[in-house]
């Protein structure tokens, strides 16, 4: 009886200073802490160690997104394609929302292409931790890696279909109702806007990430938001041919919020239309969003990272 006794009893609680001295033991031979929030410059430092391993992440999801469907990798393009062509053909052949543009086929289709960007990196920002918690709670790494690479994966299925967009928008001016649309020079801003547009779109990713990853359903609600941006962004009409018959406030949030901007950016690079004329201003602002939510959106998630793959 004594001996099951004393066969219960636990070992004492290690004393403050054994603590301290297994701790300077673990620090002097290089063992860390995990499951601590580095600080900014040490994680920026482990956020650049861990580059390539972002890409690894990207390739692999963009791989795996479509290798199950008989078409593979052909849907990254085809996707937008469909989207753009149900687009044209509703709004711009038979109800003629675009009025006020000369080229409406040419307004959606670069809508409709640079705006599935913006939709699809958000979702997969979101999603970025949550889908991914074993990774997250077996390894060790800045978890900033998740949401960079969901934009990567984005922006590596965008690039070819960018290539689309281009042939598309000239291919526009075959419509007899519509003019031709010359290559100039600003097509060179082309990737310039999509860059810009990258900034912000990886610091709408950071800001979904933290907030899915804490309220996993709050992920419909984002969704649902993102088709009144889709209907306040002008993909499929011209924004500024309606703001003169809204408040002033309201007209200058729609035609000047993010991603309003960065569509607007597109066809500026693409069409040569007096009713969208290339803005200096207009890009600097854009500039200006970027840097603030990728700046804001990054912060945001790195006062977060501790609790990642735990709550």
């Amino acid at each position: 009886m004594v001996g099951s006794t004393v066969g219960a009893v636990s070992a004492p609680a290690p004393r403050d200073d054994e603590t301290g001295d297994l701790r300077a033991l673990a620090e002097r031979h290089g063992l860390k802490q995990i499951g601590i929030r580095p600080g900014l410059v040490e994680y920026l430092r482990q956020l650049w160690f861990f580059r390539q391993f972002a890409g690894y992440l990207a390739s692999s999801r963009a791989y795996a997104q479509n290798q199950n469907s008989y078409l593979g990798q052909a849907w990254a393009i085809l996707t937008p394609v469909l989207n753009a062509a149900v687009y044209v053909v509703i709004f711009g052949l038979v109800l003629r929302t675009s009025r006020g543009v000369e080229n409406a086929v040419a307004f959606i289709v670069i809508g409709v292409f640079l705006f599935r960007f913006f939709d699809r990196s958000v979702v997969a920002g979101g999603r970025s931790i949550s889908d991914r918690l074993n990774l997250v709670r077996s390894l060790h790494f800045p978890r900033a890696v998740m949401p960079i690479s969901a934009v990567l994966t984005e922006l590596s299925t965008l690039l070819p279909a960018l290539v689309v967009m281009c042939v598309l928008t000239l291919a526009s001016g075959l419509h007899p109702d519509y003019p031709m649309v010359p290559v100039t020079w600003e097509w060179l801003l082309l990737p310039v806007a999509v860059g810009l547009f990258g900034m912000f779109n990886v610091g709408c990713a950071f800001i979904s990430a933290r907030i899915v990853a804490a309220a996993p359903d709050v992920l419909n609600v984002i969704q649902f938001l993102l088709r009144f941006v889709f209907y306040g962004s002008g993909v499929i009409f011209p924004i500024g041919h309606y703001v003169e018959r809204m408040p002033a406030v309201v007209g200058s949030v729609m035609e000047y919020q993010p991603a309003a901007l960065a569509l607007d950016l597109g066809r500026q690079a693409l069409m040569d239309e007096p009713t969208i004329p290339l803005d200096p201003t207009k890009w600097l602002i854009m500039l200006g969003w970027g840097v603030l939510f990728l700046v804001g959106g990054f912060l945001y998630f790195w006062h977060g990272e501790e609790r990642y793959g735990r709550e």
